[in-house]
């Protein structure tokens, strides 16, 4: 009898835990659905005053002037993430091959703490040190005016992704089969003719991922960019000079806007841009990740 009766109550307690986990994804999800709606009805209601042509396709950034060209902006955030990834992809992928395959296992247990541990320093150290450091050496180095732009903006992100980089990698390396490393040397293979045709092709959608992950973070970084690419809204035509993002100018600007004036909702659709493209990165994951494992 008390038996059947802790049974049942059991059964109770499972049947309201999963209520109660199904009204937490739908609390998310009722949340998630609404920042996109705010966000994307403030943001489209710039075109009821500005065209996407002119938003879109010109670069000329001047709200007292009634123009609202977002060009520079898109093409710098553009341009930092690219460059950012370009430097950081083979560096952090370099460091999770040592870090799977060739580190000693004494010396790899304390570098992925470590590498946990680096996520956790604060954007703003980063844009300190490139503001501190980086750009009067890149300035006194390249003899450049200023020091600010594309480049040391590129550098500071590309430092800033490499734990995603080389933790989602080292993952992916691991899931290796250790039997395809083996078949390829028992083949005559050398240790790194099989990294780099086996291990390293197998574990592709991993990688991919990463760098993915990786762009998402780039893209979306602040504080950081905010200190050292001199926020000036012109189009990044060289390394060396200042530049500004989507993500830069919205900080910069927001305190100033008044609610529902074309200039506020022209950085909501800004906003909605980088709502967009992040919304897009996350797809393309799910697509590779599906294919990781069909």
């Amino acid at each position: 009898m008390e038996k059947g009766f802790n049974h049942q109550r059991k059964l109770i307690y499972d049947r309201y835990v999963r209520y109660l986990f199904i009204a937490c994804a739908a609390l998310m999800t009722i949340i998630i659905f609404s920042i996109i709606f705010f966000v994307g009805k403030q943001g489209l209601m710039t075109f009821h005053d500005v065209s996407p042509i002119e938003f879109f396709l010109t670069d000329k950034w001047a709200p007292s002037m009634n123009k609202y060209g977002a060009l520079s902006f898109i093409l710098g955030s553009v341009a930092v993430t690219m460059l950012a990834i370009i430097i950081g992809t083979p560096i952090g992928l370099l460091g999770a091959i040592f870090m799977s395959k060739i580190a000693p296992q004494r010396l790899r247990s304390l570098m992925r703490p470590a590498v946990d541990l680096y996520v956790a320093i604060p954007s703003v150290v980063y844009g300190y040190i490139g503001l501190t450091v980086m750009i009067p050496f890149i300035r006194n180095f390249f003899s450049v005016s200023m020091g600010y732009g594309v480049f040391v903006t590129a550098v500071i992100l590309a430092i800033m992704i490499l734990p995603t980089i080389i933790s989602i990698s080292e993952d992916a390396l691991n899931g290796v089969p250790k039997t395809l490393e083996e078949a390829s040397l028992a083949l005559g293979a050398t240790y790194w003719q099989t990294l780099y045709k086996v291990v390293v092709p197998s574990a592709a959608p991993g990688i991919l991922t990463a760098i993915v992950l990786a762009m998402a973070r780039a893209i979306g970084e602040t504080m950081a960019v905010q200190m050292v690419i001199g926020n000036t809204p012109l189009l990044p035509l060289s390394l060396f000079s200042p530049t500004a993002t989507l993500t830069s100018d919205i900080v910069i600007e927001m305190g100033n806007t008044p609610f529902g004036s074309v200039w506020g909702n022209a950085l909501f659709l800004m906003a909605l841009v980088l709502l967009v493209v992040s919304l897009l990165m996350i797809l393309l994951i799910k697509r590779i990740g599906a294919r990781r494992y069909a």
